[in-house]
C-alpha cells in the first residue's frame, strides 16, 4: 500500500515517474528525475534523506521508503530484540559510553534529533561481543521525571528514559525505561531489569549494516507530546520509519538533551573498532530556537560503550543548531 503525505496532495502518474501534488510532488519530481542521470550524486542522496526524514507517515505503524521516492510503503511491523540497551551505571572510564559522552543540551524542548558522522577515517573492522558488525545505533534523551511513575513504589526517586535505537539484528524501534521504579511492572508489556522496568515499541525491519557503511547511516527520532513519537533510519537510498505514542513515558514534554553514538548492541556491551579510527559525530537538533545547544561534557546516558577516546566538542546556532564531536583510537 503507498501513501502520498504531502499537505493536500493528490497523486498522478506519468511513465516512470509518480508525481505529488504540492512541495513534496516538486521534491519527488526532482528527486526522479536527478535518478535518470545515473549515478546519482552524493548530494542528491543527502538531499533525499533530508527530505524524507521530514516526510511525515500518514499513520502509526512501520513504513520504508525507496530513493528518489518520497512516498513512503506500508510494512508489517516486527517484534524488538528482547534485550535492555542499559541506562548507564556511572562506571569511570576514558572510552566513550556509561556516562561518558557528550550531550546536546538546550533550554526549551527537543522536538527533533538527527543523528550523523560526517566524516570517518582508518575504519575497516568493528566487533562486538567477538562477533564482526555487530553494533547499535542510539539517541537517547536526559533522564526525566515521567508521570507513568506514579505507580513506582516511590515515584519521586523513578525517572523516565526513551532511546531511538538501529540494531544489527536488523531492527529499529524506541525503547522505553523506568528508572528506579521498584515495584511489579505496568501492565502493556513492561519488562523486569533490576529495579528497572523497560518496553519496546513496533520494530521496523531493517539491514544489517557493516561498518564500513557508517557514514552513510543517519538516524532521527521526533517525539511530539500528547502525540506520536518516530523513529526514521535511511542508508543513502533506502529509508525505514516506525511509530509510538508518546504517551509510554511523555518525553515530548520534557526532552533538553540528546545523546547519539554508535556502541554495543545491548546489555552493555562494547563495539570494538579498529587502531586508527576516527569518527566525527554530528548531533542536529530542532528546538524552536536558533541559538547552539550546550555541549554537556559526562552526559551521556546509555550504559553501551565503544573503545575510542572523545575529543573536543563544538556547538553551532543557526537554522540547524547542532554539536559536533571527535572520537578515535590512535595507531599505536
Amino acid at each position: 500500500m503507498t501513501f502520498f503525505n504531502t499537505a493536500n496532495a493528490r497523486a498522478r502518474k506519468t511513465p516512470g515517474i509518480i508525481a505529488v501534488a504540492g512541495l513534496g510532488g516538486a521534491l519527488a519530481l526532482s528527486f526522479a528525475t536527478a535518478a535518470q542521470a545515473k549515478p546519482a550524486t552524493h548530494a542528491q542522496h543527502e538531499a533525499w534523506r533530508d527530505a524524507i526524514g521530514r516526510t511525515p507517515v500518514p499513520q502509526e505503524g512501520c513504513f520504508t521508503a525507496a530513493y528518489p521516492s518520497l512516498a513512503w510503503h506500508q510494512v508489517a511491523c516486527k517484534v524488538a530484540p528482547a534485550r535492555p540497551y542499559v541506562p548507564r551505571s556511572g562506571g569511570a572510564g576514558f572510552t566513550v559510553g556509561n556516562g561518558n559522552d557528550y550531550s546536546a543540551v538546550v533550554t526549551g524542548l527537543i522536538s527533533t534529533t538527527v543523528g550523523t558522522f560526517p566524516t570517518i577515517t582508518g575504519l575497516k573492522k568493528e566487533k562486538g561481543a567477538g562477533v564482526k558488525n555487530a553494533y547499535s545505533l542510539q539517541i537517547n534523551s536526559q533522564f526525566f521525571a515521567s508521570p507513568t511513575c506514579s505507580g513506582a513504589s516511590n515515584p519521586s526517586k523513578c525517572l523516565g528514559w526513551e532511546q531511538f535505537v538501529y540494531s544489527t539484528t536488523g531492527a529499529a524501534f524506541m525503547q522505553y525505561w523506568l528508572i528506579d521504579y521498584n515495584a511489579t511492572c505496568p501492565s502493556g508489556g513492561w519488562m523486569k531489569y533490576s529495579t528497572d522496568c523497560y518496553r519496546n515499541s513496533a520494530a521496523v525491519g531493517v539491514p544489517a549494516e557493516v561498518i564500513t557503511e557508517l557514514s552513510t547511516l543517519k538516524l532521527s527520532g521526533t517525539a511530539i507530546s500528547n502525540g506520536t513519537d518516530t523513529l526514521v533510519f535511511t542508508t543513502s537510498t533506502r529509508a525505514y520509519t516506525t511509530t509510538g505514542s508518546d504517551s509510554v513515558v511523555d518525553l515530548g514534554a520534557f526532552w533538553n538533551a540528546s545523546e547519539w553514538n554508535v556502541i554495543g548492541d545491548g546489555g552493555g556491551s562494547q563495539a570494538v573498532f579498529n587502531k586508527g579510527t576516527s569518527i566525527t559525530v554530528n548531533i542536529a537538533l530542532t528546538d524552536g530556537s536558533t541559538a547552539a545547544p550546550t555541549c554537556e561534557a559526562h552526559d551521556g546516558t546509555t550504559g553501551e560503550t565503544n573503545n575510542l577516546t572523545l575529543g573536543a566538542c563544538t556547538a553551532s546556532g543557526g537554522a540547524t543548531p547542532s554539536v559536533q564531536f571527535t572520537e578515535s583510537l590512535a595507531k599505536k
